[in-house]
Formats: structure tokens, sequence, C-alpha cells
């Protein structure tokens, strides 16, 4: 069952938006003119061998030191892309939905997001994305919610080398 299909069984109120392609969370942000603190993004993560789901703002990194506290890991480390494919067999790479659910993942939400009343995620296609209040997405995944990111700016405005097609300031590095 596709995430679409889930909703409608689920009779989730959502809104599918068709958008030029967007490759990354803060992109999506700037393509449906949306707050980035609104914009999900997922992250698999595997710590000591289980994989988990992490969906955080799009205006934020994840902490791996706070994640390896919060699961008492030795190890956490990103999945790359070849696994990603694996695990989300009917999504886009890159464009994983946070629905951890619907892939028997276990599903960690930042705090920070969970104080958004709607939610705005990829969905799993880079051209479409859905909108959708979070009281439902909390009700559906019944995520763990933790505090585990900190805000990316600061990193962004220390590398002199980033560069983002996608933005609307052709002088912002």
């Amino acid at each position: 069952m596709n995430l679409t299909e889930y909703l409608d069984t689920e009779q989730i109120l959502y809104e599918l938006v068709p958008h030029k392609p967007a490759y990354t969370a803060e992109q999506l942000a700037r393509v449906e003119n949306l707050p980035a603190p609104q914009i999900a993004k997922t992250v698999v993560v595997e710590a000591d061998g289980r994989f988990f789901l992490c969906v955080l703002p799009a205006d934020r990194k994840l902490d791996f030191l706070a994640l390896q506290k919060h699961l008492k890991a030795n190890q956490v480390r990103l999945v790359d892309e070849d696994q990603m494919a694996l695990l989300f067999l009917d999504a886009e790479v890159g464009a994983e939905p946070p629905f951890g659910n619907l892939y028997n993942l276990p599903t960690l939400l930042d705090k920070s997001l969970a104080k958004n009343k709607e939610i705005s995620f990829l969905a799993g296609t880079h051209n479409a994305s859905i909108h959708m209040q979070i009281e439902d997405y909390l009700r559906l995944v019944q995520p763990t919610i933790l505090k585990f990111s900190y805000p990316a700016q600061t990193e962004r405005d220390l590398d002199p080398y980033f560069f983002d097609p996608f933005s609307n300031n052709p002088f912002l590095l």
C-alpha cells in the first residue's frame, strides 16, 4: 500500500501538491513557499545494527551525539543510498516519506517539528509533496518524540563552498 492509499484508507485529510522537482527539504520549502520549520525531512540512521527513521525540520541538522545517547547506542551512522533504496521500494531515493510504520522502521520525530500545526514532506517522489495536520501524522505514525537536531543555518554560514541552485538569492553562499 502506498502512502496516499494509506492516508485515504485512514480517512486523513491531506493535500497532494505537484511541483517542480525538489531534492532536499530546504528546496521543497522554497519551491512551495513554505516555512522551513514546517517541512519534514527524513533521514535513516543505523544504530548498533538497527535502523531508525528520523524526521526533523528542513532547517535543522541531525545531532548524532544526541541520537547516540537517546538510543543508548555505541555507534550511529547514516544509511547510504543503496540501503535506502532497499528499505523504501516504493519511493525515489531522497524523497522517502516520514512514515516509518509503513516500512517497519521505528520513527523518531524531532521535538521542534512536533510543535507545528501542519507538516509537509515529499510524497515518495521529488515532484510532489503532502501537507497534513501534525495531529493526524502523530496519530498514524506514533513516533517517539525526542530532541536530536540543531539549527542548520549556523553550519551553512560557515561553509564558503555551499551553493544551492534553488536559492532565490544568487549571492547566497
